[in-house]
């Protein structure tokens, strides 16, 4: 993987989006957010567009929690206080470890340039601790969307579900000149933030994504991780 300096993105009136192309090619992991929430009617759009993916036979497993302003606020510091802590209360285990070949190649690339980027070495252990919290900050974004999802079996095809969604809304944000983060790091505290905003035991929390307009100052919006060719992931049967 190679790190490429990101261009400024396409500047969008609220009435003009860009193309599925463009907002797809355009599309990155944002991690640095301007002070300035979004506009309700904005983030209304972009759920309208999320609600049109697929799910397996139709059960549009989804359910989405947008946190702002002051209950944000006191749930940063809450995450925070958790994280200093150790008191993980995750729905789904997430070990990096687990990671081999490629895949942890790639792993190891994004958080080499990720660091690199915000001028922490890798011995700089308390560096690396002080980024790594910065998920709990949600990168500075004004709202954060946490994505809550039914039980059902294995757990598999719900969460094949709720990542379609995810992108869905994902590529609304880049079509509007938004940007969004898709964090694990927020799955690691499902029980916390469920008892914060009052949500029912049996809705588990996947991730959660922090949106909202890039800053493109911010060192974590230097970056650009290359995608591998698609002959490397695709194979052709005739």
């Amino acid at each position: 993987m190679t790190m490429n300096l990101i261009q400024p993105e396409t500047e969008t009136s609220p009435d003009e989006t860009l193309s599925f192309k463009e907002a797809t090619r355009m599309r990155r992991s944002i991690r640095g957010f301007l002070d300035k929430p979004v506009p309700v009617s904005i983030i209304r759009e972009v759920l309208e567009d999320a609600q049109c993916a697929p799910s397996n036979c139709n059960t549009q497993p989804w359910n989405t929690h947008i946190v702002r302003g002051e209950k944000l606020r006191q749930l940063s510091q809450i995450l925070h206080a958790k994280n200093d802590a150790g008191e993980f209360t995750p729905d789904f285990s997430f070990d990096q470890n687990d990671y081999y070949g490629d895949y942890r190649k790639r792993n190891d690339a994004l958080g080499k340039a990720y660091y690199e980027a915000m001028n922490v070495m890798r011995e700089d252990k308390d560096g690396r601790r002080r980024v790594g919290a910065m998920n709990y900050s949600f990168f500075n974004a004004p709202q954060v969307a946490f994505l809550f999802m039914p039980s059902f079996g294995d757990n598999v095809r719900v969460a094949g579900d709720i990542g379609m969604y995810g992108q869905t809304f994902l590529l609304s944000l880049a079509a509007r000149g938004l940007g969004g983060i898709p964090q694990t790091a927020l799955g690691f505290f499902a029980e916390t933030i469920r008892e914060f905003l009052g949500i029912p035991d049996e809705l588990k929390l996947l991730f959660g994504i922090s949106f909202g307009y890039p800053d493109e100052a911010a060192p974590g919006n230097r970056i650009h991780m290359d995608r591998v060719p698609v002959d490397t992931s695709v194979t052709f049967h005739d």
